[in-house]
């Protein structure tokens, strides 16, 4: 790719955009042919050392993220990693372009920055020096996928260090800028990088000019006419809040739905980044307000929930800061009930060394209420499938069982929402399977499903029978479950336990329901992964009503509190109204009073 020599564009402005901002038909343009001559001229200058990438591929590239916060994912995942160069913050927020008034998005971390050749790099296609096996990013492609799939421009400022940290000769400043709006609208037929270098030289800022100076000047003038920014001085602005090294990327020009708004929202939260046109699923319309406030759900549309599961380990001195507050991490594997572990060794090939999984299995902490379930899978520390359902819906085998595993033997898809369908990965898709429908035979009935062993089958037969059925079945106190301490952000509101007629741990004999009560009580705080005992065994029909009733009861407390404030509305109208009726009611017989006075006076 070449660093920048193209020539001027075709006027200033910055605020011009393409006739196209929807990001999945823009890239669908009659590209200009280069005329013969040209490449013959190449050819007898030697210039087809290099392949020519057309500023169509730019787009065709970033096509690979079907997914917007999958490309915000990967530039989080630029700043992780330089985490090993002293990063301690990755700020992403929402930035306004003063040229046209319109929202940027920005991106900003205290990493190690990049020196001029470490930007060129970055800038490049398919150029990548990450060969540690602890980095998430290994491609060299994600800057140019992510960005471009975010908005049809990017402008990187870097300040890096190299060297002595006490020279300040070493310390250098780089600007690059990709903008598929520049290529389009000037009909360039190969990909043109502008970039601006600059050093500290005696305390102060001087170009650092690596061709010619008409080159620096050539890039200079592209970038202040295509760029949110109008001189080198609002350029060199932007360094002012970046510190001793680190790295910004602004991302202009964002992509639009086809209803002509912004595919990120803004402004329905001003802690988050939504997505619009995300549905909710196949729920129905009573569980619609409960499904929705599971993070499960809400990922698919908030970035502040998609990034708090988004790494499976807790950072000691890194934040991820989403407009201005700190994203406040959640491990999936703490918030599972009845949790066990699993190893699974991968049938790798016989000459390589496989380090044998962790599988963390459970059920999530609102089931059976909720039928949540999936498996979240980690690689490298980042989140590439969450809740993916290795089972299929519609039955209530593996109902609300969660899992989690860093899958690193598996290579994943580039855009890291997906792995390789590789005999590895479909034999580790099998092996999940076959733990979930393990796991739900094991412990199905500690969360009120009728059990699946025959032996503890007949023994629910029997409880049934002596209670009197399902409608004998007692309730606990919500508060049970806050005693043990398992309140988490995975659902604002959790709802009431279950506790029945339960089965004693050897299965001889059967407890009343007042001692089931009673052991429950006294167990409350203890750790559940210990709990052994069928602490509820319910008919499944019967689990499945009661989840109908609690939905039921749901909409209508929502509906009585709907009603309790129009009641109050209404009665302060009224309340109005009387003090109203009051004053006219006053006034007529002040009225009448001074009629009345008037004919009462004796005539002259």
């Amino acid at each position: 790719m070449p660093v920048a020599m193209a020539g001027g564009s075709s006027g200033g402005g910055g605020g011009q955009v393409l006739d196209c901002r929807s990001f999945w038909k823009a890239g669908a343009y009659e590209a200009p042919a280069a005329p013969t001559h040209e490449f013959q001229d190449a050819l007898e200058t030697g210039d087809f050392d290099r392949a020519r990438v057309h500023p169509k591929f730019l787009h065709t590239n970033a096509t690979s993220h079907k997914w917007a916060f999958g490309a915000i994912a990967e530039l989080l995942d630029n700043a992780v990693d330089e985490i090993n160069n002293g990063a301690t913050f990755i700020k992403v927020d929402k930035s306004i372009n003063l040229k046209d008034n319109s929202p940027m998005l920005l991106f900003q971390d205290d990493g190690g920055g990049m020196d001029p050749e470490g930007v060129r790099r970055c800038m490049s296609l398919g150029f990548s020096t990450k060969k540690s096996k602890n980095l998430i990013g290994q491609y060299g492609n994600g800057f140019k996928t992510s960005t471009m799939r975010l908005g049809a421009d990017a402008i990187v400022f870097t300040r890096a260090i190299r060297g002595s940290l006490f020279s300040c000769s070493n310390v250098t400043l780089s600007i690059g800028l990709l903008s598929y709006t520049f290529l389009r609208r000037t009909m360039k037929d190969d990909i043109v990088v502008p970039m601006l270098d600059f050093k500290i030289q005696d305390g102060d800022i001087v170009p650092l000019v690596y061709g010619s100076q008409g080159d620096w000047d050539s890039s200079l003038k592209i970038i202040l006419d295509w760029s949110p920014f109008s001189s080198k001085e609002e350029l060199l602005q932007q360094f002012q809040d970046v510190g001793s090294h680190g790295t910004k990327v602004v991302v202009y020009n964002l992509w639009m739905n086809d209803d002509g708004l912004l595919e990120l929202d803004f402004e329905d939260d001003d802690e988050d980044i939504l997505l619009r046109d995300q549905g909710s699923g196949g729920a129905t319309k009573g569980q619609k307000e409960i499904v929705q406030q599971h993070i499960s759900h809400r990922l698919r549309f908030s970035l502040r929930a998609y990034t708090s599961i988004l790494y499976l380990k807790k950072f000691d001195n890194f934040r991820i800061i989403l407009r201005g507050k700190a994203v406040e991490q959640i491990c999936i594997t703490d918030e599972l009930k009845f949790k066990k572990v699993v190893t699974y060794k991968p049938q790798a090939a016989h000459d390589s060394q496989v380090v044998p999984v962790k599988v963390d299995v459970g059920f999530a902490k609102e089931a059976p209420i909720l039928g949540i379930f999936g498996m979240n899978v980690y690689h490298k520390n980042r989140l590439i499938m969450p809740f993916w359902k290795v089972l299929q819906e519609g039955s209530s085998r593996g109902r609300s069982v969660v899992g989690v595993l860093e899958a690193n033997f598996i290579e994943p898809a580039h855009d890291k929402q997906d792995f390789e369908r590789t005999p590895l990965f479909i034999r580790l898709e099998a092996k999940l399977r076959q733990i979930i429908v393990d796991f739900w035979k094991e412990k199905c009935h500690l969360i009120g499903y009728q059990p699946t062993d025959p032996h503890l089958r007949s023994q629910y037969k029997a409880t049934l029978k002596d209670s009197g059925g399902p409608a004998q079945v007692h309730h606990k106190a919500s508060s049970a479950r806050r005693t043990r301490g398992l309140s988490s952000n995975l659902l604002p509101e959790t709802y009431d336990d279950i506790a029945v007629v339960g089965l004693a741990n050897n299965g001889s004999h059967l407890q009343s329901s007042g001692q089931a009560e009673e052991n429950n009580m006294e167990l409350e705080g203890l750790d559940e992964d210990l709990v052994e005992f069928g602490s509820g065994v319910l008919d499944s029909n019967f689990i499945e009503k009661l989840s109908e009733e609690n939905i039921a009861l749901f909409s209508r407390r929502e509906e009585l509190r709907q009603r309790d404030t129009q009641l109050k509305r209404k009665i302060g109208d009224l309340v109005h109204e009387l003090e109203e009726t009051k004053r006219k009611c006053d006034q007529l017989a002040t009225e009448l009073k001074v009629r009345k006075n008037k004919q009462n006076l004796p005539s002259m």
